[in-house]
Protein backbone atom coordinates (compact mmCIF):
# COMPACT_ATOMS: atom_id res chain seq x y z
CA UNK A 1 0.00 0.00 0.00
CA UNK A 2 1.02 3.58 -0.41
CA UNK A 3 2.78 4.36 2.83
CA UNK A 4 3.24 8.03 2.16
CA UNK A 5 -0.40 8.93 2.21
CA UNK A 6 0.54 12.53 2.17
CA UNK A 7 -0.44 13.95 -1.17
CA UNK A 8 -3.99 14.81 -1.99
CA UNK A 9 -5.25 13.87 -5.46
CA UNK A 10 -5.74 17.52 -6.24
CA UNK A 11 -6.63 18.92 -9.63
CA UNK A 12 -4.86 16.60 -12.02
CA UNK A 13 -3.96 19.22 -14.60
CA UNK A 14 -1.48 20.70 -12.13
CA UNK A 15 0.39 17.41 -12.19
CA UNK A 16 1.16 17.44 -15.89
CA UNK A 17 4.41 18.89 -17.17
CA UNK A 18 3.94 20.87 -20.37
CA UNK A 19 6.45 18.97 -22.45
CA UNK A 20 5.91 19.43 -26.16
CA UNK A 21 7.35 16.05 -27.14
CA UNK A 22 4.86 14.27 -24.87
CA UNK A 23 2.00 16.29 -26.28
CA UNK A 24 3.01 15.34 -29.81
CA UNK A 25 3.26 11.70 -28.82
CA UNK A 26 -0.22 11.87 -27.35
CA UNK A 27 -1.58 13.38 -30.53
CA UNK A 28 -0.29 10.39 -32.39
CA UNK A 29 -1.97 7.80 -30.18
CA UNK A 30 -5.11 9.46 -28.77
CA UNK A 31 -8.28 9.54 -30.90
CA UNK A 32 -9.35 12.81 -32.44
CA UNK A 33 -12.10 13.25 -29.85
CA UNK A 34 -9.42 14.39 -27.40
CA UNK A 35 -9.40 17.98 -28.56
CA UNK A 36 -13.18 17.94 -28.75
CA UNK A 37 -13.31 16.86 -25.12
CA UNK A 38 -15.95 14.32 -26.12
CA UNK A 39 -15.90 12.51 -22.81
CA UNK A 40 -19.57 13.13 -22.22
CA UNK A 41 -20.39 10.94 -25.19
CA UNK A 42 -18.13 8.12 -24.05
CA UNK A 43 -18.30 7.89 -20.27
CA UNK A 44 -21.31 5.95 -19.02
CA UNK A 45 -22.59 6.03 -15.47
CA UNK A 46 -24.82 3.99 -13.25
CA UNK A 47 -25.89 4.30 -9.62
CA UNK A 48 -26.80 1.20 -7.64
CA UNK A 49 -29.91 1.29 -5.48
CA UNK A 50 -27.68 1.60 -2.40
CA UNK A 51 -26.11 4.78 -3.77
CA UNK A 52 -22.80 3.49 -5.14
CA UNK A 53 -21.78 5.53 -8.20
CA UNK A 54 -20.12 3.71 -11.12
CA UNK A 55 -18.36 5.41 -14.05
CA UNK A 56 -17.28 3.35 -17.05
CA UNK A 57 -15.15 4.31 -20.04
CA UNK A 58 -14.93 1.55 -22.61
CA UNK A 59 -11.69 1.38 -24.60
CA UNK A 60 -10.42 -0.92 -27.27
CA UNK A 61 -6.85 -2.11 -27.36
CA UNK A 62 -4.96 -4.14 -24.79
CA UNK A 63 -7.29 -6.44 -22.80
CA UNK A 64 -6.82 -4.71 -19.46
CA UNK A 65 -8.74 -2.33 -17.21
CA UNK A 66 -8.00 0.05 -14.37
CA UNK A 67 -10.30 0.34 -11.38
CA UNK A 68 -10.31 3.27 -8.98
CA UNK A 69 -12.45 2.99 -5.86
CA UNK A 70 -12.61 6.32 -4.03
CA UNK A 71 -14.28 6.87 -0.68
CA UNK A 72 -15.12 10.48 0.12
CA UNK A 73 -13.50 10.35 3.51
CA UNK A 74 -10.05 11.36 4.66
CA UNK A 75 -8.24 12.83 7.61
CA UNK A 76 -10.42 15.95 7.44
CA UNK A 77 -13.35 13.84 8.66
CA UNK A 78 -11.66 12.54 11.81
CA UNK A 79 -12.63 13.39 15.36
CA UNK A 80 -10.07 15.58 17.11
CA UNK A 81 -7.97 13.46 19.45
CA UNK A 82 -8.27 10.48 17.13
CA UNK A 83 -6.18 11.88 14.29
CA UNK A 84 -4.84 9.21 11.94
CA UNK A 85 -7.98 7.05 11.94
CA UNK A 86 -8.52 7.31 8.16
CA UNK A 87 -4.92 6.39 7.39
CA UNK A 88 -4.91 3.59 9.98
CA UNK A 89 -8.08 2.14 8.49
CA UNK A 90 -6.52 2.15 5.04
CA UNK A 91 -3.69 0.01 6.41
CA UNK A 92 -6.09 -2.32 8.18
CA UNK A 93 -8.21 -2.97 5.11
CA UNK A 94 -5.28 -4.88 3.63
CA UNK A 95 -5.51 -7.42 6.46
CA UNK A 96 -8.31 -9.43 4.92
CA UNK A 97 -11.76 -10.72 5.82
CA UNK A 98 -13.15 -13.84 7.44
CA UNK A 99 -12.48 -15.71 4.18
CA UNK A 100 -9.24 -13.99 3.10
CA UNK A 101 -6.21 -13.69 5.33
CA UNK A 102 -6.97 -16.62 7.64
CA UNK A 103 -5.99 -20.28 7.56
CA UNK A 104 -9.01 -21.14 9.68
CA UNK A 105 -11.28 -18.30 10.80
CA UNK A 106 -13.25 -20.49 13.20
CA UNK A 107 -10.06 -21.06 15.17
CA UNK A 108 -8.59 -17.62 14.62
CA UNK A 109 -11.72 -15.70 15.67
CA UNK A 110 -11.51 -16.33 19.45
CA UNK A 111 -7.81 -15.48 19.38
CA UNK A 112 -8.53 -12.31 17.40
CA UNK A 113 -11.15 -11.26 19.93
CA UNK A 114 -8.74 -12.00 22.77
CA UNK A 115 -6.06 -9.80 21.19
CA UNK A 116 -8.51 -6.94 20.76
CA UNK A 117 -9.68 -7.22 24.37
CA UNK A 118 -6.13 -7.32 25.74
CA UNK A 119 -5.00 -4.48 23.48
CA UNK A 120 -7.91 -2.29 24.53
CA UNK A 121 -7.19 -3.05 28.19
CA UNK A 122 -3.52 -2.15 27.75
CA UNK A 123 -4.47 1.13 26.09
CA UNK A 124 -6.76 1.91 29.00
CA UNK A 125 -3.92 1.36 31.47
CA UNK A 126 -1.61 3.64 29.49
CA UNK A 127 -4.20 6.41 29.28
CA UNK A 128 -4.76 6.17 33.02
CA UNK A 129 -1.03 6.45 33.71
CA UNK A 130 -0.84 3.05 35.39
CA UNK A 131 2.43 1.98 36.98
CA UNK A 132 5.11 0.38 34.84
CA UNK A 133 4.73 -3.10 36.33
CA UNK A 134 1.03 -3.31 35.40
CA UNK A 135 1.78 -2.11 31.88
CA UNK A 136 4.64 -4.62 31.59
CA UNK A 137 2.39 -7.52 32.59
CA UNK A 138 -0.42 -6.40 30.26
CA UNK A 139 2.05 -5.99 27.37
CA UNK A 140 3.38 -9.51 27.88
CA UNK A 141 -0.16 -10.94 27.81
CA UNK A 142 -0.91 -9.07 24.59
CA UNK A 143 2.27 -10.27 22.87
CA UNK A 144 1.55 -13.87 23.83
CA UNK A 145 -1.99 -13.65 22.43
CA UNK A 146 -0.70 -12.00 19.24
CA UNK A 147 1.76 -14.85 18.71
CA UNK A 148 -1.05 -17.39 19.10
CA UNK A 149 -3.27 -15.60 16.60
CA UNK A 150 -0.45 -15.13 14.08
CA UNK A 151 -0.32 -18.91 13.55
CA UNK A 152 -3.59 -18.58 11.64
CA UNK A 153 -2.87 -15.35 9.77
CA UNK A 154 -2.07 -15.39 6.05
CA UNK A 155 -0.17 -12.21 5.19
CA UNK A 156 -0.48 -10.27 1.93
CA UNK A 157 -3.55 -12.23 0.79
CA UNK A 158 -4.82 -9.52 -1.57
CA UNK A 159 -1.44 -8.96 -3.18
CA UNK A 160 -0.93 -12.68 -3.77
CA UNK A 161 -4.32 -13.16 -5.40
CA UNK A 162 -4.06 -10.07 -7.57
CA UNK A 163 -0.47 -10.84 -8.61
CA UNK A 164 -1.42 -14.38 -9.58
CA UNK A 165 -4.25 -12.92 -11.69
CA UNK A 166 -1.87 -10.59 -13.54
CA UNK A 167 -2.65 -7.49 -11.54
CA UNK A 168 -0.29 -4.52 -11.33
CA UNK A 169 -0.30 -1.27 -9.40
CA UNK A 170 -2.32 -2.63 -6.49
CA UNK A 171 -2.21 0.22 -4.01
CA UNK A 172 -4.09 2.58 -1.75
CA UNK A 173 -3.65 6.07 -0.41
CA UNK A 174 -5.20 8.35 2.17
CA UNK A 175 -5.42 12.09 1.62
CA UNK A 176 -7.01 14.95 3.51
CA UNK A 177 -10.22 14.43 1.51
CA UNK A 178 -10.41 10.85 0.27
CA UNK A 179 -9.20 7.28 0.56
CA UNK A 180 -8.46 5.49 -2.71
CA UNK A 181 -7.93 1.84 -3.69
CA UNK A 182 -6.53 1.08 -7.14
CA UNK A 183 -5.55 -1.85 -9.35
CA UNK A 184 -4.97 -2.73 -13.00
CA UNK A 185 -5.98 -6.21 -14.14
CA UNK A 186 -6.61 -8.28 -17.28
CA UNK A 187 -10.09 -7.57 -18.60
CA UNK A 188 -11.30 -11.11 -17.88
CA UNK A 189 -10.55 -10.62 -14.18
CA UNK A 190 -13.13 -7.92 -13.54
CA UNK A 191 -15.43 -10.29 -11.70
CA UNK A 192 -12.53 -11.35 -9.48
CA UNK A 193 -11.93 -7.68 -8.61
CA UNK A 194 -15.62 -7.15 -7.80
CA UNK A 195 -15.74 -10.25 -5.63
CA UNK A 196 -12.63 -9.30 -3.63
CA UNK A 197 -13.44 -5.62 -3.17
CA UNK A 198 -17.08 -6.21 -2.23
CA UNK A 199 -15.94 -8.76 0.35
CA UNK A 200 -13.54 -6.16 1.73
CA UNK A 201 -16.46 -3.74 2.19
CA UNK A 202 -18.85 -6.30 3.62
CA UNK A 203 -16.71 -8.39 5.91
CA UNK A 204 -13.38 -6.78 6.89
CA UNK A 205 -11.35 -8.15 9.77
CA UNK A 206 -8.96 -5.63 11.27
CA UNK A 207 -6.54 -8.31 12.38
CA UNK A 208 -3.10 -7.46 13.79
CA UNK A 209 -4.41 -4.03 14.71
CA UNK A 210 -2.02 -3.20 17.53
CA UNK A 211 1.02 -4.52 15.65
CA UNK A 212 0.05 -2.43 12.60
CA UNK A 213 -0.40 0.61 14.79
CA UNK A 214 3.26 0.25 15.77
CA UNK A 215 4.12 0.07 12.05
CA UNK A 216 2.27 3.33 11.44
CA UNK A 217 4.09 4.94 14.36
CA UNK A 218 7.41 3.99 12.78
CA UNK A 219 6.18 5.34 9.46
CA UNK A 220 5.49 8.65 11.18
CA UNK A 221 8.99 8.78 12.65
CA UNK A 222 10.53 8.02 9.27
CA UNK A 223 8.38 10.34 7.16
CA UNK A 224 7.93 13.27 9.52
CA UNK A 225 10.10 13.30 12.64
CA UNK A 226 13.24 12.17 10.78
CA UNK A 227 12.48 13.88 7.49
CA UNK A 228 13.32 17.55 6.95
CA UNK A 229 10.68 18.01 4.26
CA UNK A 230 8.01 16.08 6.13
CA UNK A 231 8.57 17.94 9.38
CA UNK A 232 8.61 21.33 7.66
CA UNK A 233 5.40 20.66 5.74
CA UNK A 234 3.63 19.38 8.85
CA UNK A 235 4.54 22.49 10.85
CA UNK A 236 3.64 24.72 7.91
CA UNK A 237 0.11 23.34 7.70
CA UNK A 238 -0.32 23.42 11.47
CA UNK A 239 0.60 27.12 11.42
CA UNK A 240 -1.55 28.00 8.40
CA UNK A 241 -4.69 26.25 9.69
CA UNK A 242 -5.43 27.01 13.33
CA UNK A 243 -9.07 25.89 13.26
CA UNK A 244 -9.71 23.76 10.18
CA UNK A 245 -8.62 20.08 10.28
CA UNK A 246 -6.45 20.59 7.16
CA UNK A 247 -3.87 21.66 9.75
CA UNK A 248 -3.66 18.13 11.16
CA UNK A 249 -1.32 15.56 9.58
CA UNK A 250 -2.91 12.76 7.57
CA UNK A 251 -0.89 10.15 9.44
CA UNK A 252 -1.93 11.67 12.77
CA UNK A 253 -0.03 13.20 15.67
CA UNK A 254 2.31 10.89 17.54
CA UNK A 255 0.27 10.90 20.76
CA UNK A 256 -2.94 10.07 18.86
CA UNK A 257 -1.40 7.19 16.90
CA UNK A 258 0.17 5.66 20.02
CA UNK A 259 -3.23 5.07 21.63
CA UNK A 260 -5.60 5.26 18.66
CA UNK A 261 -8.53 3.14 19.91
CA UNK A 262 -9.59 0.08 17.93
CA UNK A 263 -13.29 0.92 18.59
CA UNK A 264 -12.78 4.38 17.05
CA UNK A 265 -11.32 2.91 13.85
CA UNK A 266 -14.23 0.47 13.66
CA UNK A 267 -16.67 3.35 14.18
CA UNK A 268 -14.94 5.27 11.39
CA UNK A 269 -15.23 2.24 9.08
CA UNK A 270 -18.94 1.73 9.72
CA UNK A 271 -19.72 5.43 9.43
CA UNK A 272 -17.91 6.30 6.21
CA UNK A 273 -17.32 3.08 4.20
CA UNK A 274 -20.85 2.88 2.87
CA UNK A 275 -21.97 2.63 -0.79
CA UNK A 276 -23.36 6.16 -0.95
CA UNK A 277 -19.91 7.51 -0.08
CA UNK A 278 -17.94 5.77 -2.83
CA UNK A 279 -17.32 6.35 -6.53
CA UNK A 280 -15.88 3.59 -8.73
CA UNK A 281 -14.33 4.29 -12.12
CA UNK A 282 -13.56 1.43 -14.51
CA UNK A 283 -11.57 2.26 -17.63
CA UNK A 284 -10.38 -0.20 -20.26
CA UNK A 285 -11.42 -3.19 -22.32
CA UNK A 286 -14.73 -3.75 -20.57
CA UNK A 287 -18.39 -3.48 -21.53
CA UNK A 288 -20.64 -1.14 -19.60
CA UNK A 289 -23.48 -3.64 -19.38
CA UNK A 290 -21.16 -6.36 -18.02
CA UNK A 291 -19.67 -3.99 -15.46
CA UNK A 292 -23.11 -2.93 -14.19
CA UNK A 293 -24.33 -6.53 -14.03
CA UNK A 294 -21.27 -7.63 -12.07
CA UNK A 295 -21.39 -4.64 -9.72
CA UNK A 296 -25.07 -5.31 -9.02
CA UNK A 297 -24.24 -8.93 -8.25
CA UNK A 298 -21.44 -8.27 -5.77
CA UNK A 299 -22.07 -4.79 -4.39
CA UNK A 300 -25.83 -4.42 -4.77
CA UNK A 301 -26.72 -6.15 -1.51
CA UNK A 302 -24.55 -3.91 0.68
CA UNK A 303 -26.85 -1.75 2.85
CA UNK A 304 -26.89 1.90 1.82
CA UNK A 305 -26.12 3.19 5.29
CA UNK A 306 -26.58 6.76 6.49
CA UNK A 307 -23.64 9.12 6.34
CA UNK A 308 -22.85 11.22 9.42
CA UNK A 309 -23.17 14.99 9.15
CA UNK A 310 -19.93 16.57 7.97
CA UNK A 311 -19.32 19.18 10.65
CA UNK A 312 -16.07 20.98 9.87
CA UNK A 313 -14.72 24.03 11.66
CA UNK A 314 -14.39 26.98 9.29
CA UNK A 315 -10.89 28.45 9.23
CA UNK A 316 -11.01 32.02 10.61
CA UNK A 317 -9.67 34.86 8.49
CA UNK A 318 -5.93 35.03 9.02
CA UNK A 319 -5.53 38.75 9.62
CA UNK A 320 -1.75 38.86 9.94
CA UNK A 321 1.48 37.32 8.74
CA UNK A 322 2.50 34.04 10.40
CA UNK A 323 6.04 32.67 10.54
CA UNK A 324 7.49 29.50 12.01
CA UNK A 325 11.08 28.24 12.09
CA UNK A 326 11.67 24.49 12.09
CA UNK A 327 15.05 23.33 13.33
CA UNK A 328 16.59 20.42 11.46
CA UNK A 329 20.09 19.39 10.44
CA UNK A 330 19.53 19.82 6.71
CA UNK A 331 19.94 22.35 3.92
CA UNK A 332 17.72 25.42 4.32
CA UNK A 333 14.41 25.59 2.50
CA UNK A 334 11.06 27.28 3.00
CA UNK A 335 7.37 27.08 2.21
CA UNK A 336 5.09 30.09 1.97
CA UNK A 337 1.37 29.96 1.31
CA UNK A 338 -1.78 32.02 0.93
CA UNK A 339 -5.31 31.05 1.87
CA UNK A 340 -7.61 30.74 -1.13
CA UNK A 341 -11.05 29.41 -2.12
CA UNK A 342 -11.82 26.19 -3.98
CA UNK A 343 -14.47 25.02 -6.46
CA UNK A 344 -17.08 26.32 -7.15
CA UNK A 345 -15.57 29.76 -6.43
CA UNK A 346 -14.41 31.14 -9.79
CA UNK A 347 -11.16 32.46 -8.29
CA UNK A 348 -9.99 28.85 -8.07
CA UNK A 349 -9.78 28.76 -11.87
CA UNK A 350 -7.69 31.92 -11.89
CA UNK A 351 -5.27 30.30 -9.48
CA UNK A 352 -4.90 27.44 -11.96
CA UNK A 353 -3.70 29.95 -14.55
CA UNK A 354 -1.42 31.71 -12.07
CA UNK A 355 0.10 28.38 -11.11
CA UNK A 356 0.98 27.68 -14.73
CA UNK A 357 2.42 31.14 -15.25
CA UNK A 358 4.62 31.02 -12.17
CA UNK A 359 5.86 27.46 -11.96
CA UNK A 360 4.95 25.22 -14.87
CA UNK A 361 8.12 24.14 -16.62
CA UNK A 362 11.35 25.78 -17.72
CA UNK A 363 9.63 28.74 -19.35
CA UNK A 364 7.73 29.66 -16.18
CA UNK A 365 8.43 32.95 -14.42
CA UNK A 366 9.90 31.37 -11.32
CA UNK A 367 12.32 29.26 -13.31
CA UNK A 368 13.30 32.03 -15.70
CA UNK A 369 13.63 34.86 -13.17
CA UNK A 370 14.56 33.27 -9.85
CA UNK A 371 16.50 30.17 -10.89
CA UNK A 372 18.16 31.22 -14.15
CA UNK A 373 18.41 35.01 -14.14
CA UNK A 374 18.87 35.90 -10.45
CA UNK A 375 20.37 32.50 -9.57
CA UNK A 376 19.16 32.66 -5.99
CA UNK A 377 17.33 29.30 -5.98
CA UNK A 378 18.27 25.78 -7.02
CA UNK A 379 14.62 24.96 -7.57
CA UNK A 380 11.26 26.52 -6.86
CA UNK A 381 7.68 25.47 -7.44
CA UNK A 382 4.06 26.09 -6.56
CA UNK A 383 1.01 23.95 -5.90
CA UNK A 384 -2.40 24.09 -4.23
CA UNK A 385 -3.49 21.96 -1.32
CA UNK A 386 -3.48 20.23 1.06
CA UNK A 387 -6.99 19.27 -0.01
CA UNK A 388 -9.69 20.35 -2.43
CA UNK A 389 -12.97 19.91 -0.54
CA UNK A 390 -12.49 23.02 1.58
CA UNK A 391 -10.66 26.35 1.16
CA UNK A 392 -6.97 25.59 0.87
CA UNK A 393 -3.57 27.19 0.21
CA UNK A 394 -1.59 28.37 -2.78
CA UNK A 395 1.86 27.24 -1.68
CA UNK A 396 5.35 28.07 -2.92
CA UNK A 397 8.55 26.29 -1.92
CA UNK A 398 12.15 27.06 -2.79
CA UNK A 399 15.71 25.92 -2.07
CA UNK A 400 18.35 28.69 -2.05
CA UNK A 401 21.67 28.52 -3.89
CA UNK A 402 24.52 29.13 -1.40
CA UNK A 403 25.45 31.71 -0.25
CA UNK A 404 21.90 32.98 -0.81
CA UNK A 405 19.34 32.52 1.95
CA UNK A 406 15.70 31.55 2.11
CA UNK A 407 14.95 35.24 2.64
CA UNK A 408 16.62 36.04 -0.71
CA UNK A 409 14.38 33.50 -2.43
CA UNK A 410 11.30 34.73 -0.59
CA UNK A 411 12.06 38.32 -1.61
CA UNK A 412 12.40 37.19 -5.22
CA UNK A 413 9.03 35.42 -4.99
CA UNK A 414 7.36 38.57 -3.68
CA UNK A 415 8.77 40.50 -6.65
CA UNK A 416 7.11 38.06 -9.04
CA UNK A 417 3.83 38.22 -7.14
CA UNK A 418 3.89 42.01 -7.26
CA UNK A 419 4.36 41.87 -11.04
CA UNK A 420 1.13 39.88 -11.30
CA UNK A 421 -0.63 42.69 -9.47
CA UNK A 422 0.76 45.58 -11.49
CA UNK A 423 1.61 44.23 -14.97
CA UNK A 424 -1.06 42.60 -17.15
CA UNK A 425 -0.15 39.12 -18.39
CA UNK A 426 0.45 39.10 -22.14
CA UNK A 427 -1.78 37.29 -24.59
CA UNK A 428 1.18 35.09 -25.60
CA UNK A 429 1.66 33.93 -22.01
CA UNK A 430 -2.03 33.17 -21.62
CA UNK A 431 -1.98 31.24 -24.88
CA UNK A 432 0.89 29.15 -23.54
CA UNK A 433 -1.19 28.30 -20.49
CA UNK A 434 -4.04 27.06 -22.67
CA UNK A 435 -1.64 24.93 -24.70
CA UNK A 436 -0.26 23.41 -21.51
CA UNK A 437 -3.73 22.69 -20.17
CA UNK A 438 -4.73 20.92 -23.38
CA UNK A 439 -1.49 18.94 -23.43
CA UNK A 440 -2.13 17.91 -19.85
CA UNK A 441 -5.66 16.89 -20.68
CA UNK A 442 -4.42 14.66 -23.49
CA UNK A 443 -1.85 13.06 -21.23
CA UNK A 444 -4.59 12.30 -18.76
CA UNK A 445 -6.48 10.45 -21.48
CA UNK A 446 -3.62 8.20 -22.50
CA UNK A 447 -3.54 5.72 -19.62
CA UNK A 448 -6.46 3.85 -18.14
CA UNK A 449 -5.08 4.70 -14.72
CA UNK A 450 -4.90 8.44 -15.45
CA UNK A 451 -8.40 8.55 -16.87
CA UNK A 452 -9.90 6.63 -13.95
CA UNK A 453 -8.15 8.96 -11.55
CA UNK A 454 -9.51 12.05 -13.30
CA UNK A 455 -13.05 10.71 -13.39
CA UNK A 456 -13.18 9.80 -9.70
CA UNK A 457 -11.42 12.98 -8.61
CA UNK A 458 -13.83 15.33 -10.35
CA UNK A 459 -16.89 13.29 -9.41
CA UNK A 460 -15.93 13.27 -5.73
CA UNK A 461 -14.54 16.80 -5.45
CA UNK A 462 -16.94 18.74 -7.66
CA UNK A 463 -19.96 16.44 -7.77
CA UNK A 464 -19.74 15.87 -11.53
CA UNK A 465 -16.98 14.23 -13.59
CA UNK A 466 -18.02 16.44 -16.54
CA UNK A 467 -16.21 19.31 -14.87
CA UNK A 468 -13.01 17.82 -16.28
CA UNK A 469 -13.78 19.47 -19.59
CA UNK A 470 -15.79 22.36 -18.18
CA UNK A 471 -12.74 23.50 -16.23
CA UNK A 472 -10.67 23.74 -19.40
CA UNK A 473 -13.25 26.05 -20.97
CA UNK A 474 -13.25 28.20 -17.84
CA UNK A 475 -9.45 28.45 -17.91
CA UNK A 476 -9.68 29.65 -21.49
CA UNK A 477 -11.97 32.45 -20.34
CA UNK A 478 -9.54 33.85 -17.72
CA UNK A 479 -8.39 37.38 -18.55
CA UNK A 480 -5.37 39.50 -17.52
CA UNK A 481 -7.74 41.56 -15.38
CA UNK A 482 -8.83 38.42 -13.53
CA UNK A 483 -5.22 37.58 -12.74
CA UNK A 484 -4.47 41.06 -11.42
CA UNK A 485 -7.65 41.09 -9.32
CA UNK A 486 -6.92 37.72 -7.70
CA UNK A 487 -3.24 38.53 -7.13
CA UNK A 488 -4.14 41.78 -5.36
CA UNK A 489 -6.81 40.09 -3.25
CA UNK A 490 -4.90 37.05 -1.99
CA UNK A 491 -1.13 37.67 -2.31
CA UNK A 492 -0.90 39.92 0.73
CA UNK A 493 1.30 39.91 3.83
CA UNK A 494 -1.69 39.56 6.16
CA UNK A 495 -2.69 36.36 4.31
CA UNK A 496 0.69 34.62 4.21
CA UNK A 497 2.19 31.84 6.31
CA UNK A 498 5.93 31.17 5.99
CA UNK A 499 7.68 28.08 7.38
CA UNK A 500 11.48 27.99 7.19
CA UNK A 501 13.85 25.11 7.79
CA UNK A 502 16.83 26.32 9.80
CA UNK A 503 19.93 24.65 11.16
CA UNK A 504 19.85 23.63 14.80
CA UNK A 505 21.55 26.18 17.00
CA UNK A 506 24.52 25.03 19.05
CA UNK A 507 23.71 25.59 22.70
CA UNK A 508 26.78 26.50 24.71
CA UNK A 509 27.05 24.71 28.01
CA UNK A 510 27.99 26.73 31.02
Amino acid sequence: MDKSSGSSPSNQFRKFLPVLSIALLCLAIVPSFAFGYDLEGRVKEHTLDNGMKILVLEREGAPIFAAHMVFKVGSVDEVSGHDGAAHMLEHMLFKGTTTLGSKDWSREKPLFEKVIALGNALDKLKRAGADKEKIKIATAKLKKAQAEQKKYVVSESYSRIYSAAGGVGFNAGTSKDTTTYIIRLPANKFELWAKIESDRMKDPVLREYFAERDVVMEERRRSYENSAGGKLYERYLASAFIGHPYGRPIIGWESDIALLPYPEVMRFLKAWYVPSNVVVAVVGAVKFEDVVKTMEKYFGDIPAGKLPDRVITEEPRQGGERRVDVEFDASPTFIMGFHKPVYPNEDEIVFEVINYILSSGRTSRFDQEIVRKKKVAISIGAWTGPGDRYPNLFSISGDPVPPHTTKDVEDAVWEELEKLKTEPVSSDELRKVINNVEAGFIRGLVSHYGMARLLTHYEVMTGDWRNITHEIEKIKAVTPDDIQRVAKKYFTHNNVTVATLVKKKNEKTK
